[in-house]
């Protein structure tokens, strides 16, 4: 499935909410922010990117894999590295990378 997503099926869903499953009972929600395309380079992904996710100040995530679900992308495991705050908003941004 990861294989098969694009930027532009991710783009599709900018500024719709994504919930991060982080143990137990916990999840958290947070908004696909941006999609940046990759400059292509041999590997397995034509089109390589990132997505952006904007969440909350609190809690902060640590790096690792997480399932992320979405109503129409499905439950995805995803390798989230967190970024830190974004300037704008002051939530928490965290990058997934598409190679």
């Amino acid at each position: 499935m990861l294989q098969d997503l694009t930027p532009a099926r991710f783009e599709e869903h900018q500024g719709t909410p994504f919930r991060i499953d982080h143990g137990g009972d916990s999840s958290l929600e947070v908004v696909l922010h941006q999609v940046r395309r990759h400059e292509p380079h041999p590997g397995p992904r034509a089109e390589p990117f990132s997505a952006y996710f904007l969440g909350p100040k609190s809690p902060l995530l640590p790096q690792r894999i997480y399932q992320v679900a979405h109503d129409q992308l499905g439950t995805l495991n995803l390798f989230l590295v967190p970024l830190g705050p974004d300037p704008k908003t002051g939530g928490l941004l965290y990058e997934a990378v598409f190679n």
